[in-house]
């Protein structure tokens, strides 16, 4: 600074002094009500506020440019000032003491070692932490930091688990309501008997469990493949147990939530609506109730009633299982002999609650099934690790719950049963392929009969090869591709049902999702609809509308391929309780302007004018981004360019 005068000099050194200090608390710098601090890049904002229509003040954390004002942590969350005269400070020792108007501490940070030259910093993380004056890494040498006090929120960075060394209890827990930040009934943490997992508990009965980690998510999480947006991590060594997720574009406010019902909720910030979407949630159906089904069962949100036995189980008591009371589960049909036994492979499920479990990280599964065989009081074993092939060795010990059926889960359990009830099932095989091949000789006889079948089979494909060469220019997918994409039309795999047949997921080979809508034999709808709609659709291209990617004509088979919608459709979020207030109005209105968009394309912007005449919640699809697209143009009808009305002698559609 030479050459400049002595008062710029001043000036210049107190602003950088100033702003240097904006995110900081020092023992000569406390926070009083109405001051605040902000970290040094504008993302996160400390002081104090009164939550809802409380007028009880809080010292809390919350996004310095989202309004309204979203809290991530809160200090006295028990302890609620009753006026304005608090002040947050900083003691020589390094603790941040809150203190109200009669100077009596109600909240202290309850720092482990003292410090000499001890500041209070708020970090663009959202992490609170104290540590030396001259640290120059404060996440290293801070001696305490508000991430390891998370209240109802898990910010990207922040941890759920246990530290072994100093016994530290990472877990969360809902406020109460939005006026009451203090801890609700609810609490999600991680349990560290056997194999760890997460629980969501009730006072102190669990009602979630995400199941065990298999080294890319939990087994029974909703979203357990990677993607562009987050990373996730599970870590076990000696030191700690811990679960947390990381955001690969720092830009994008997210933020996990557990609410004052227990339910967990994955939400960003979009900054053209202004407001919160929900990413994902945990809990979304029966299924999610902790061992709804019992022991030895399992849970198909998709079968009425969602509980079945295992193969090889019966129920414990038919008339309670019967009675629509699965707790007590099922029992072995065949009693286990030791050594003689054999494992029944099950793939595509929740793994089960692993609280009973042991697990080795450098076994490979069959060692691990050798030591499954010779213990005795072993009942499943599996994989501890699904990716490069699968490694390390998970054993599970006494009965087995809280299972459910989830296509997207990789690992398999093998699970103990009689060698019997194996040999059982080959034999049913065996007498069932003869039977077939009995019944294929005896129908060979009926030769008019066949000639009769194949003379109407025969027209009934030339009624499809008239779809087939429409100019459509739509690409046509294989059978057997569709096939192996939707798992052999698993019944698991079922994502909806409508007047044209069953809508399965599938994922193609390289990756793609996709929804594969199958003209069902018993099908109001027929081929004229599906050629209407293929006809229709193909020609059609807009944002507002469902894409369609290709169809499968072989045989008696009539499928259309979509784009698939992660979302479903409207009407799973308007007419069920429970997901509607997670359908603010901004997404509302939103969804309602995608919908008129797409009609306006359909009635004037297009090639064709086209009238839908099926417009119904479950025809407005929803993707990722929880946009609109109109779907089902079955029974869709092309108007003239200049004509304004119609008439149809059928009733049809809505």
């Amino acid at each position: 600074m030479k050459g400049l005068p002595l008062f710029v000099c001043s000036q210049l050194l107190f602003i950088l002094l100033t702003s240097a200090a904006l995110d900081t608390i020092t023992r000569d710098k406390p926070i009083r009500d109405g001051d605040t601090i902000v970290s040094a890049g504008g993302v996160y904002e400390l002081g104090f506020f009164s939550p809802g229509n409380s007028k009880n003040r809080y010292v809390g954390i919350w996004y310095k440019k989202i309004s309204p004002r979203t809290v991530v942590w809160v200090a006295n969350r028990n302890i609620p000032l009753n006026d304005t005269s608090g002040m947050l400070t900083l003691k020589p020792s390094g603790t941040l003491v809150l203190v109200n108007s009669s100077n009596a501490s109600i909240w202290s940070s309850n720092s482990s070692r003292s410090l000499k030259n001890p500041k209070a910093r708020l970090l663009d993380s959202g992490n609170l932490v104290v540590s030396g004056r001259n640290d120059r890494d404060v996440e290293i040498n801070l001696v305490w930091q508000s991430f390891d006090y998370p209240g109802n929120t898990l910010l990207p960075g922040m941890k759920l688990g246990r530290n072994l060394v100093t016994g530290m209890n990472w877990y969360r827990s809902p406020w109460k309501s939005a006026d009451d930040p203090a801890p609700g009934e609810y609490a999600d943490f991680l349990d560290s008997h056997g194999y760890p997992q997460l629980f969501v508990l009730k006072n102190s009965s669990i009602v979630y469990s995400v199941g065990p980690w298999n080294g890319i998510a939990f087994s029974g999480s909703p979203n357990s493949k990677p993607n562009m947006y987050y990373t996730f991590e599970f870590v076990i060594n000696q030191q700690e147990i811990y679960y947390k997720y990381e955001i690969k574009n720092a830009s994008l406010p997210t933020r996990v939530v557990i609410d004052a019902d227990g339910v967990v909720e994955h939400l960003t910030w979009i900054e053209r609506s202004q407001s919160w979407f929900l990413y994902l949630t945990a809990q979304f159906g029966n299924c999610d109730r902790f061992a709804l089904c019992g022991p030895y069962a399992s849970c198909n949100i998709n079968n009425s009633p969602p509980c079945d036995c295992l193969r090889g189980f019966e129920p414990r008591y038919p008339n309670q299982w019967y009675a629509a009371d699965w707790s007590s589960g099922c029992v072995r049909r065949t009693s286990l002999a030791c050594n003689q036994d054999d494992f029944l492979k099950l793939t595509g499920i929740k793994m089960p609650d692993s609280r009973h479990s042991w697990y080795n990280q450098s076994m490979n599964l069959e060692e691990c099934k050798k030591m499954c065989l010779t213990d005795c009081n072993c009942t499943a074993y599996s994989n501890l690790d699904v990716r490069n092939g699968g490694s390390g060795c998970l054993l599970w010990f006494g009965e087995l719950i809280d299972i459910r059926e989830l296509s997207h889960n990789e690992q398999d359990l093998f699970v103990r049963v009689a060698a019997s009830e194996l040999d059982s099932d080959r034999k049913r095989r065996r007498k069932r392929s003869t039977l077939i091949a009995v019944i294929s000789a005896v129908l060979a006889t009926f030769i008019l009969s066949v000639l009769a079948w194949f003379s109407f089979q025969r027209r009934k494909r030339r009624t499809g090869s008239e779809v087939s060469n429409e100019e459509m220019e739509l690409p046509l997918f294989d059978l057997v591709a569709v096939t192996s994409a939707t798992n052999n039309f698993s019944s698991a795999n079922v994502i909806g049902e409508g007047g044209f047949g069953p809508v399965y997921k599938g994922i193609l080979p390289n990756g793609q999702e996709i929804a594969v809508k199958r003209l069902s034999k018993y099908s109001g709808q027929g081929v004229q609809e599906l050629k209407n709609e293929i006809v229709l659709i193909s020609k059609l291209q807009h944002r507002n509308l469902v894409k369609l990617l290709g169809c499968c004509l072989e045989g008696e088979e009539r499928m259309l391929i979509y784009e698939f919608m992660p979302n479903t459709s409207l009407d799973y979020f308007i007419f069920d309780p429970s997901r509607n207030p997670s359908l603010p109005w901004k997404n509302r209105f939103e969804i309602a302007m995608g919908i008129s968009r797409g009609l306006l394309y359909l009635h004037q912007d297009s090639r064709l004018r086209i009238i839908h005449r099926d417009l119904k919640t479950s025809n407005i699809l929803l993707d990722s981004g929880m946009n609109a697209k109109i779907s089902d143009f079955g029974l869709a009808k092309i108007l003239g360019g200049d004509q304004v009305e119609g008439k149809t002698k059928r009733v049809i559609g809505t």
